[in-house]
């Protein structure tokens, strides 16, 4: 991203992945207190790396039960239900399971389980979890993975704490998830899919939120990485990288994972911009996308 606000800048590690504040505002240190804070409670609630998470105990519940989550987390829940009926069933966070036996489990043993994985019926968001508000009804184990927002939706967790706090000039960089306040925008860089150290174009960016994902970011093996399509379990392979504009990080992120697996024509429920590449090279975007491309 560039170029880099003057004033403070706060790194720090959350969720597994590192982060960074930019802004022209002093950071209070008990500012910073909660946001770690915030990250760590948001780790016990989400991690399905944790035994002791909250995710962690549905997977543990053979007769299912009923899983309360905190009330800040209904946008990430409800996201959820909307993506999950506009690409048909093409994002689930019932993929936990799916992940796992493609070796991307726990104790990241990255070795995927065959014989697991071809007895597999997928499970279904819509079928297999009841929701009541933030509260989720089971009525057998089942692994949820909210990657596909979940790193969005504590963007805008952050930004939130830090307007809250008068800070109205920043830039809450979740490892690439972004999210900007401020009267100026900001020039963020696309970056390749699979050259890390080249950008392939530019945005400018300014009160709203972008997010990117790709298929060589989390990869353990040929053909094997961490964006699924919910309806077969398995990894997308026609488009390799997105990008996604909206007012919210949840929203941008979420948006970001469904691109892979279904039609942007599909989401015309949703007010984004976006942009993808598909495994042949070629480039799409929508009408509206702010930035230029140059390749």
């Amino acid at each position: 991203m560039k170029p880099r606000a003057p004033g403070a800048v706060h790194q720090f590690t959350a969720i597994g992945t590192n982060w960074q504040i930019e802004t022209e505002h002093h950071l209070p240190e008990e500012l910073k207190v909660g946001i770690a804070e915030l990250c760590a409670d948001f780790d016990r609630t989400w991690s399905r790396f944790r035994i002791d998470s909250q995710v962690s105990k549905m997977a543990q519940a053979p007769g299912g039960g009923r899983f309360e989550f905190p009330a800040r987390d209904l946008p990430l829940l409800d996201l959820y239900d909307r993506l999950h009926a506009a690409t048909g069933g093409a994002v689930d966070p019932l993929t936990g399971r799916d992940l796992e036996l493609l070796g991307y489990d726990a104790s990241y043993s990255l070795r995927p389980d065959r014989a697991g994985l071809a007895a597999r019926v997928p499970d279904s968001w819509a079928r297999d979890v009841g929701r009541d508000g933030t509260a989720l009804i089971t009525a057998r184990a089942l692994v949820v993975d909210v990657g596909a927002a979940g790193k969005g939706h504590l963007v805008d967790l952050i930004a939130k704490t830090l307007l809250g706090a008068g800070i109205d000039r920043l830039v809450v960089d979740g490892s690439g998830d972004l999210r900007h306040a401020g009267a100026e925008p900001v020039v963020v860089g696309l970056e390749h899919p699979t050259r890390s150290d080249r950008v392939i174009g530019t945005v400018p960016l300014r009160n709203a939120a972008l997010c990117a994902s790709a298929t060589s970011r989390r990869t353990w093996g040929e053909g094997l990485h961490h964006l699924l399509d919910g309806r077969t379990g398995r990894p997308v392979s026609t488009v390799v990288a997105t990008w996604t504009i909206a007012a919210a990080a949840t929203t941008a992120d979420g948006l970001a994972t469904a691109l892979f697996v279904t039609e942007p024509d599909r989401l015309v429920g949703f007010e984004f911009s976006w942009a993808r590449m598909l495994r042949d090279g070629r480039i799409q975007w929508s009408n509206d996308f702010p930035g230029e491309f140059f390749i």
